[in-house]
């Protein structure tokens, strides 16, 4: 007897795809990938505009090569989440025995990232805010993050056309996760993914680690309909810059405020609640309350600054903010 049961399959997910588009001449090796988070859908819609404009004709490739991928991770973004197993984004490689989706990502990503010389990683976030550019470290020699490229990344930002730089991601993120591991060896927990030395790392981060360079472009609040124009722009504006299309070089944006991440504040548990309603880079004055432990613990700003990434929905052991401090950097 044929079965009852109504209930459907849930749709098959889409393959992994990028699309390269290269010039006659020689130059630079671009990479643009847009839904590393599945919720934050500017870098597709922005992507998708770009290659529309390459496919028919209105802009035109003359040196180098340029890979989009306009969906990265295909399961958040079917599912319209920020992941689907877990975050793509954090201690990103390769992985021999994949468990989870965002594990098969990572197999087919990052030796698609080694393939070439620059990322352009487009992003978004929930709280309202504007657009802002991340950067690498200073170039340096150091355990954490070595790196060489710093002015690349400097030149670049400065033509994206936002009047914001963020620099200090791994840094302020290894030094959280070393107090994350304190606290989870208070509890007797060990050997989960948020623990490993080297979570902070994501797209760029790995570009980096390959011997390329990266940005990432935070192109505003996830639904705002002017995100995915700040992320064509952003596309346009890096093509121009790189010498891959023969549009007019952009501008220089100055001044341009620079900023450093300086610590990473993780939720205790589900029921911490902040204080109000905050926004990426509202200020902060030392002591301000900025929100309230599920047991009762107020939590204070240590220092003048700007909160950063509010995100009033993290869960407990993941990011709740993260504090910032002015930079001379730019």
């Amino acid at each position: 007897m044929p079965s009852t049961d109504t209930a459907q399959a849930p749709a098959p997910l889409p393959p992994f795809k990028s699309v390269r588009y290269a010039g006659r001449a020689p130059g630079p090796r671009l990479i643009v990938t847009g839904a590393v988070h599945g919720n934050e859908t500017c870098g597709t819609r922005g992507i998708e505009r770009v290659m529309a404009d390459l496919d028919s004709g209105r802009l035109v490739l003359q040196a180098g090569s340029v890979t989009f991928v306009p969906i990265t991770n295909a399961k958040a973004y079917v599912l319209g989440r920020r992941a689907g197993d877990r975050n793509l984004n954090r201690a990103l490689q390769p992985t021999a025995e994949p468990r989870e989706f965002e594990d098969h990502v990572a197999n087919w990503l990052c030796p698609l990232l080694a393939e070439h010389e620059v990322l352009l990683d487009l992003h978004s976030f929930q709280s309202p805010g504007r657009a802002f550019v991340m950067v690498g470290p200073r170039d340096n020699t150091g355990p954490l993050e070595p790196f060489a490229h710093a002015a690349d990344e400097e030149a670049l930002a400065r033509r994206l056309g936002v009047g914001r730089a963020v620099d200090g991601w791994l840094d302020t993120y290894a030094t959280g996760v070393a107090r994350r591991r304190a606290a989870a060896e208070a509890e007797g927990r060990s050997g989960t993914l948020d623990l490993h030395p080297r979570y902070g790392v994501g797209t760029t981060e790995y570009m980096r680690s390959q011997g390329g360079w990266a940005l990432t472009l935070e192109c505003g609040q996830n639904d705002d309909p002017q995100s995915p124009e700040v992320a064509y722009a952003a596309i346009r504006q890096t093509l121009a810059h790189l010498g891959l299309t023969a549009e007019a070089p952009p501008p220089v944006v100055s001044p341009m405020e620079a900023l450093s991440l300086v610590d990473v504040i993780d939720k205790v548990h589900n029921d911490d609640a902040f204080a109000r309603p905050w926004q990426s880079f509202d200020a902060l004055r030392a002591g301000d309350l900025i929100g309230t432990r599920a047991n009762g613990e107020a939590v204070h700003a240590p220092h003048d600054g700007w909160i950063v990434f509010p995100n009033p929905r993290s869960e407990a052991r993941q990011e709740w903010f993260y504090l910032a401090r002015a930079s001379g950097r730019f």
